[in-house]
């Protein structure tokens, strides 16, 4: 293999594939290259910024010829801010990719036997899908080659949009984001200009110091909006200037409040969140059934597809009405009422004690008086004397977070043996890796992917598994 120096232009190279995390493929001499910006088909020049021995790194610096599954994108932050990656490839190409990554995961991680797995669920709509945006502000704004020249954008590196991907520091300011429809951009855009106005600092990451930090904005199906300002520095004055203006400009808020963090991280974990106006939540709705959203609640950040998700989860579950589910890693208890009407209980377990709270609240709200939630780190709730004491589940749900189920959890589910288990998964790596553990016992009958996330490389993945012994 020829060796090749950081910064090195490699020329001619045609795009074959698409990474998992979204960055386009090459192969040069037995090297894997893996390419930012470029889409499959596209024939690059590419610039290597980063060299191992089986791969490089690295970004286009000239197309000599452009895939015909190349898209303008719409952002005018494309290439810059790190959100949607996959702007410059068609849709419909973007769905069948995310179809090959599961496929790639079931076969090459989970070395699994499986039925062909079922067309992709799309989104109707790929864009304005999101219904939570968080926002940071920054003294320290990331600024393009053209703006470094400009003494008068130098002279502002004042910020509020989203970190530069790889740059802890760094805040690409937005303008426009196609993420969330209005009023997301109408609120973000309001706030810079009245704090630009009215010379309140923007937060600086590496000092820790600063009065405004983040912004956080959720919507609902229902037309309710949700808006928390996080501050480091305390200023009460500042703040509920700042508050009031909003309240008063967008009187479409139906959830104003705020919080002080001057801890290491941008999280709301452990954090005290006060309302300023309207109520503490919001509510969402779904079929016959309303949710409390609150800020630290975990909710399916599409709406749209999360009902999708959930009625393919429900539908693969077949309840009768006879059954005992065991919603595992159970949120806010979403999935869990979902189908309580289905089953004859549904017991949900989730890590997160707010967000159980807001399960049972969920749950009084719609008058779903079959479901019981629990608190606790998943592999320790989930043991024998928990299950002598609950019964015995003919269907687990299971949701994890992007590492997967634990290991000691997947034994217990062997020891239990449900009929049935419904595996939804935000990452098919793990998920497969989770089933070739269960495959000693179950088969997989069906597969479904779903985008959850247009323009990116994630993909939401649905797996019904029925134990063997039950198989005819």
């Amino acid at each position: 293999m020829s060796k090749i120096k950081k910064n090195f232009v490699l020329e001619g190279l045609e795009v074959i594939d698409i990474s998992t995390e979204g960055k386009a493929i090459a192969k040069h001499d037995g090297l894997v290259v893996f390419i930012d910006g470029a889409v499959p088909g596209d024939v690059v020049d590419v610039m290597v910024h980063r060299k191992k021995n089986s791969f490089a790194e690295g970004r286009v610096h000239h197309v000599i010829k452009y895939s015909a599954d190349r898209v303008k994108p719409v952002c005018q932050h494309f290439g810059t801010c790190g959100g949607c990656k996959w702007q410059n490839l068609d849709y419909q190409k973007q769905l069948e990719f995310k179809r090959k990554y599961v496929f790639d995961a079931f076969t090459r991680i989970g070395k699994l036997v499986f039925p062909e797995i079922l067309p992709i669920l799309g989104n109707k709509e790929p864009y304005f899908y999101r219904n939570k945006l968080e926002f940071s502000f920054s003294n320290n704004r990331w600024l393009t080659t053209e703006q470094m020249i400009s003494e008068e954008n130098v002279q502002n590196r004042d910020a509020l949009g989203f970190h530069v991907p790889g740059l802890f520091d760094k805040i690409l300011d937005i303008e426009n984001c196609y993420l969330q429809a209005e009023p997301s951009n109408s609120i973000r855009n309001a706030v810079k200009k009245y704090a630009l106005q009215n010379k309140l600092s923007f937060f600086d990451i590496r000092k820790r110091s600063g009065f405004l930090r983040t912004l956080l904005i959720r919507t609902a199906s229902t037309g309710e909006i949700m808006v928390v300002v996080s501050v480091c520095d305390w200023l009460e004055k500042e703040l509920f200037d700042l508050l009031d203006f909003l309240k008063i400009t967008f009187p479409q808020i139906t959830s104003l409040q705020y919080t002080h963090n001057d801890k290491g991280n941008d999280t709301f974990f452990g954090l005290d969140i006060k309302t300023y106006h309207g109520r503490d939540h919001i509510l969402e709705n779904m079929e016959k059934l309303r949710f409390k959203i609150s800020p630290k609640s975990f909710y399916q950040t599409n709406s749209d597809q999360a009902y999708e998700l959930y009625k393919i989860t429900r539908d693969f579950a077949g309840l009768t009405g006879n059954e005992l589910v065991y919603d595992l890693y159970t949120g806010t208890g979403t999935i869990a009422n979902f189908i309580a009407k289905h089953a004859k209980k549904v017991i949900g377990i989730e890590y997160i004690e707010d967000a159980v709270k807001d399960a049972i609240e969920n749950s009084k709200a719609n008058g779903v008086l079959n479901t019981e939630f629990f608190a606790g780190d998943m592999k320790l709730v989930l043991n024998e004397d928990f299950i002598s004491e609950h019964g015995k589940p003919h269907v687990v749900v299971t949701d994890p977070p992007r590492a997967g189920m634990e290991e000691a959890v997947i034994k217990t589910i062997l020891t239990i043996l449900p009929e049935k288990i419904v595996y939804v998964s935000c990452n098919p790596s793990t998920q497969a890796r989770d089933l070739a553990l269960l495959q000693t016992n179950y088969r997989i009958l069906k597969t479904q992917p779903v985008d959850m996330f247009p323009h990116t490389a994630h993909v939401e993945n649905v797996v019904l598994l029925e134990q063997i012994k039950s198989c005819h």
